[in-house]
C-alpha cells in the first residue's frame, strides 16, 4: 500500500512538472510602450513596466514593477493557479484587485481581471518563437465605460 502511494505521489509530481515545463509565458518581460495600443484614443498610462512570471505548481507567480506617467509606482504580486478562480493581488499600482487565469496550451492563457466596475477579459498569447507576449483585453474601465487595449511585451 505504501509503495503504491509513493508511486502515485511521484507520478502526480512528474505530471505537474511536465505541465509547467511547457509554459512559454514564464520569464522576464518588458512592456513595449510603443507597440501597446489603447482603444478610444486613451493614452498609454505606463512609462515603464517589467513583469516577471515564475512557475509555481499548477500556475504562476506574477510580479510587476514600474511606473505610470503621473509618477505613481507599480509594484504588485499575485500567485495564480490555472483553475479560473479569482486570486488577490497584493502591493500597489495595479488597476485590478483579482485575476483568474486558465491555460489552453503552452502559448495561450485566458484571464479575467476585476476591481469595482473595472472588468476585463483577456487573452495572453506567446508568439515569435517565445520572444513576444501579447495580452488583448476588452471590458469596462474603472468608470464602467467599455474599452479595449492590447499590451505587447518583449522577453528579456
Amino acid at each position: 500500500m505504501r509503495r503504491t502511494l509513493v508511486r502515485l505521489i511521484t507520478l502526480l509530481a512528474l505530471a505537474a512538472a511536465a505541465l509547467q515545463a511547457g509554459d512559454n509565458s514564464v520569464g522576464v518581460w518588458k512592456r513595449n510602450i510603443e507597440s501597446t495600443k489603447y482603444a478610444d484614443a486613451n493614452p498609454n498610462p505606463i512609462t515603464y513596466l517589467i513583469m516577471t512570471r515564475e512557475a509555481v505548481p499548477g500556475g504562476l507567480k506574477i510580479t510587476s514593477k514600474g511606473h505610470r506617467k503621473d509618477g505613481s509606482v507599480i509594484d504588485y504580486t499575485v500567485t495564480v493557479i490555472y483553475d479560473g478562480k479569482d486570486y488577490p493581488v497584493s502591493g500597489v499600482g495595479s488597476v485590478f484587485d483579482t485575476i483568474a487565469v486558465t491555460r489552453i496550451d503552452d502559448d495561450h492563457f485566458p484571464s479575467v481581471t476585476k476591481k469595482g466596475k473595472y472588468y476585463m477579459e483577456g487573452m495572453t498569447t506567446i508568439s515569435n518563437g517565445g520572444k513576444t507576449m501579447t495580452i488583448e483585453n476588452h471590458g469596462t474601465d474603472a468608470s464602467g465605460k467599455k474599452t479595449s487595449f492590447t499590451v505587447v511585451w518583449d522577453k528579456q
